[in-house]
């Protein structure tokens, strides 16, 4: 029989050493749980992790969808609103055609006749000219 044998059946057979290799066996099993306990926590934690990461990437995907359809509504806007500034631009020019017209018939025919003032459309695209009948009684 080894050294090593007789230490250990000395130990088996001394009841002080039973108690601590019976507390050892208890505080390695309660390692193991707890260790196992730990890993499964922080299996969970990952996984929900992982979740929330994709939560957030379909979160930030449908923003940018919606930050993408809000520009190019944007940019059909300002095209829009550079076509009706542009055909602004041009009634004002015909206004200004047809109200030196009507200056002229004014003076040839000696009739008084109501010119409407033409407001600036680039500055205040909300006034629009105003008629009088006095126009409309000539032709």
């Amino acid at each position: 029989m080894s050294a090593r044998q007789a230490e250990s059946s000395g130990s088996d057979s001394d009841p002080r050493y039973a108690n601590v290799d019976e507390r050892k066996r208890k505080r390695m099993i309660s390692n193991r749980d707890s260790a196992r306990r730990s890993r499964t926590r922080k299996q969970k934690q990952m996984e929900d992790l992982v979740n929330e990461v994709s939560k957030l990437q379909n979160e930030n995907n449908k923003l940018m969808q919606g930050i993408y359809a809000a520009q190019q509504r944007y940019m059909e806007m300002e095209s829009a609103n550079n076509v009706l500034r542009a055909q602004a631009v041009e009634l004002t020019e015909r206004l200004w055609s047809l109200n030196s017209v009507l200056q002229i018939v004014e003076d040839v025919s000696g009739l008084s006749v109501e010119i409407p003032e033409i407001p600036d459309p680039l500055f205040k695209p909300w006034a629009a000219p105003v008629f009088s009948t006095a126009y409309y009684d000539i032709c």
